[in-house]
Formats: structure tokens, C-alpha cells, sequence
């Protein structure tokens, strides 16, 4: 009687060992669904929103580089002030708003002697226009180049090396921000990543999949200036592969099973 029960007990802890064994297989397992990008399928099921105009639209709070290109000197000198400093805007914030026209709170940069300039909710080539609409009246012979100072996007949460990257171009997209940051972990939650994004109306929260090919005609496709693009890590990361100590838990259940087998 005594050597069946045994053989159950040993029977029992085996299984169970087993069973633990595979609970930590499953649960660590990331399949090509879960990490491949643009799988497919239909657009109508995703919430995103269709939009045509991906350009970034001036609010208050940014800053604005403005430089204005004519022969006259008198002007030149005027508005181009430490203009030849301009390399430093992407390494110094500081310096950035020496050079920098802010957009205040009524939606307008001043400028010497022309005055204050309506900016907010438009796009770079719109403000241009604008500028120079308004120094037509004192220059001849000119053109303006605007840009944003304040033009970067955070990545955070599973993504290789986490921080704040410049926006190097124009109508960069969610790829070419994920790229910089060394893209997103193995074990990053791909159907649920978040961004928050200053909008005129305020701060919004919003989530989307970057395993559906409808996320291109969507509004989030292209990154924004201060976006803030957080990568959820999956349910079960904790257990994954490379981080459980499988070879100490298995040494112990050996040990354990060796001792049992010797008071037996």
C-alpha cells in the first residue's frame, strides 16, 4: 500500500511540474500575429478616423522660426536676429527661444514693426503666406521660411530605447518615429498603442492598432509635434521566455524529487 501511494505522490508532482512547465510555455508564447505590422483587414471594423490633411496646425504654446531672406540689409538685420544660430534650435532649447517667434495665448507671434501676426490653427506654408502678405508693404524684394522649434516626438513604455526624438521631416509617420526609438519589444501589445496628442480643443487619449493596414488612412499614421506614442506591454509579459529562471526552477524540482526518491 505503501509503495502505490508513493507512486501517486510521485506521479502527482510530476504532472503538476508538468503542468507549471507548460502554463509558463503558453503564456510566454508570441506568435507572428501579435508582432507583424499591417496584416490586413477590413477598414470599416477599425475606429479610426479618415483624414486628407495630415499638416501640423500652429497652436498657442509652440514657437516658431522665422526668417525673412531680401538683399536690404536694414530688414535683414531686423528680422533675422542671431538667425545665424539656427543650427542650434535641434540641440538647445534654451537658445531655440532666443531665435523663436511664441505663440501666445491669443494665437499671434509679434514681430518688429509689423506687429502681431494670426497663426494658430494654420499650417507652415499658410503662416508663410501670411508673413509675407504683410511685409509687402515695406520690402520689395523678399521670401520667408517658417518652422516649428518645439517639433519632437516621445516614445515610451515597450519600445527598444525609450526617449524623445526630433521630427526630421515633414509628415513623418508612426513607422519612421518607431524606427528611431529601435521598434517596439517583442512582447509590446501592437493592437493597443496609445498616443497623446494636443489638439486645439485640449489633451486627448487615444488608442489604435498597428496591425491593421487601415491604420495609413488614418489619423494617426503620421506623427504630430509633442506627440506622446506609449507601447502597452502584453498581458503575460512577466512570464516570458528569457526573463523567467527556468533552469533554477527546474534544478530545485530535480533536487526535490531526488531528496523524495532517497527518504523513500
Amino acid at each position: 500500500m505503501t509503495k502505490m501511494n508513493n507512486k501517486l505522490l510521485n506521479c502527482s508532482i510530476s504532472v503538476s511540474c508538468f503542468s507549471i512547465t507548460l502554463l509558463f510555455l503558453v503564456t510566454s508564447c508570441v506568435t507572428n500575429r501579435k508582432t507583424t505590422y499591417l496584416q490586413g483587414g477590413d477598414a470599416a471594423a477599425d475606429s479610426t478616423v479618415t483624414v486628407t490633411d495630415p499638416a501640423y496646425r500652429v497652436q498657442p504654446t509652440d514657437n516658431l522660426f522665422v526668417r525673412v531672406i531680401t538683399p536690404e540689409p536694414k530688414w535683414a538685420s531686423m528680422f533675422n536676429l542671431m538667425s545665424e544660430n539656427v543650427t542650434s534650435i535641434a540641440s538647445s532649447e534654451q537658445s531655440a527661444n532666443l531665435i523663436s517667434y511664441p505663440v501666445l495665448a491669443s494665437g499671434n507671434i509679434r514681430m518688429p514693426f509689423i506687429g502681431e501676426i494670426p497663426v494658430a490653427g494654420k499650417t507652415l506654408p499658410e503662416i508663410s503666406a501670411t508673413i509675407e502678405a504683410a511685409l509687402a508693404d515695406f520690402i520689395t524684394d523678399f521670401d520667408v521660411t517658417v518652422s516649428l522649434v518645439n517639433n519632437y516626438v516621445s516614445l515610451l513604455g515597450d519600445v527598444s530605447n525609450p526617449g524623445r526624438y526630433p521630427i526630421y521631416k515633414e509628415q513623418m509617420n508612426i513607422f519612421q518615429a518607431l524606427a528611431m526609438a529601435g521598434d517596439m519589444g517583442d512582447y509590446s501589445d501592437r493592437h493597443r498603442v496609445q498616443v497623446i496628442r494636443r489638439t486645439p480643443g485640449g489633451t486627448v487619449v487615444r488608442e489604435f492598432d498597428l496591425t491593421r493596414r487601415s491604420i495609413i488612412d488614418s489619423e494617426f499614421f503620421y506623427v504630430m509635434p509633442n506627440d506622446v506614442i506609449y507601447a502597452r506591454p502584453m498581458k503575460g509579459k512577466f512570464f516570458k521566455m528569457n526573463a523567467f529562471p527556468f533552469s533554477v526552477v527546474l534544478s530545485t524540482i530535480t533536487t526535490f524529487l531526488l531528496i523524495l526518491n532517497y527518504v523513500r
